[in-house]
């Protein structure tokens, strides 16, 4: 796989990831999950949506999309911190149960897939 389709690939997983965060919450706060007229999905997500995008520049994503320890952890980091301040700069709830809450579903899955495709390059011979 060519490293720009990697990166495309997983630009999108993080952000899948990030969407299924900001929709599980809604959902569990009865705010309305990805049946909502997405406009609540959006408000909920935008935050941690730039702070990956900062994350992925930070770190040079597009150079090792699927490098866990290099990209995943700054793009976590990012995602989580960024997120959070812009949530805060907004007026949006920043407790502290949220942060370790989202820290927790952010880093298993903004590290967690890039740990599992390693792992699987790996296995086959491949360089992850």
């Amino acid at each position: 796989m060519k490293i720009r389709e990697a990166a495309v690939g997983a630009a999108a997983l993080d952000a899948g990831v990030i969407v299924l965060f900001s929709a599980i919450g809604r959902r569990s706060h009865d705010e309305g999950g990805l049946g909502d007229n997405g406009l609540g999905l959006a408000t909920t997500a935008w935050p941690f949506l730039a702070g990956a995008a900062v994350g992925w520049v930070i770190a040079r994503g597009w150079t090792g999309p699927c490098d866990a320890k290099r990209t995943g952890a700054i793009v976590w980091a990012s995602t989580l911190v960024g997120g959070m301040l812009l949530r805060a700069a907004t007026g949006q709830g920043v407790q502290t149960s949220f942060v370790i809450v989202a820290g927790a579903f952010l880093g298993a899955g903004l590290v967690g897939w890039r740990l599992i495709s390693g792992a699987v390059a790996k296995r086959r011979g491949l360089k992850p």
